[in-house]
């Protein structure tokens, strides 16, 4: 492992890596999503596992949204894309090249989710809004796991004896937050 950065706060050491064994966000088992994102790619296994579509069944994606709604009546439902060029990144807005990115889904927060997890009885335009920042966070804390942007920290004394350390930070602003924190 190498580290990627290292410097001093309150006389500690603290060390950077990147993550390579980060945990995926989109595991039922590690985190609990109010979003749901539904992905077709022929090389990739993307977005949740158990939404419960196939691609088989459907001839576009206007037909694949609109079984979204029926089945699910979203608050919001954004598009997914994926650029695959070296590597790949996911967004709710398309990139700007036609040969290596393209659509790959939809993520949605359904009505009856976000009713009960805000306690309320109807959709007002703020819990839209708070829908929608969810859903976007929640992509771009999947695109950080996709890209491989998760680290961990080490903090060792000035005998560099190792004192703590956590892993499995998303964006390297938040672990340097995380790790003067923990120091």
């Amino acid at each position: 492992m190498n580290i990627i950065e290292t410097f001093d706060h309150n006389n500690k050491t603290i060390e950077i890596y990147q993550d390579i064994d980060p945990q995926n966000p989109r595991d039922k088992n590690i985190q609990d999503n109010l979003d749901i994102m539904v992905c077709f790619h022929n090389r990739y296994n993307l977005g949740d596992e158990d939404h419960g579509y196939t691609s088989d069944h459907y001839n576009s994606w206007d037909e694949v949204k609109a079984q979204i709604i029926k089945d699910h009546d979203p608050v919001v439902i954004l598009p997914l894309y994926l650029y695959d060029h070296s590597g790949i990144t996911i967004s709710t807005t398309p990139f700007h090249c036609p040969w290596d990115s393209g659509r790959v889904g939809f993520v949605f927060i359904s009505r009856k989710a976000a009713l009960e997890n805000w306690s309320k009885k109807r959709v007002s335009p703020k819990m839209k809004k708070m829908c929608t920042e969810m859903i976007e966070g929640s992509v771009k804390k999947y695109d950080q796991y996709l890209t491989g942007d998760v680290y961990g920290f080490v903090i060792k004394d000035k005998d560099d004896n190792e004192l703590d350390s956590c892993w499995g930070c998303y964006g390297l602003d938040y672990v340097k937050e995380q790790a003067k924190e923990a120091a």
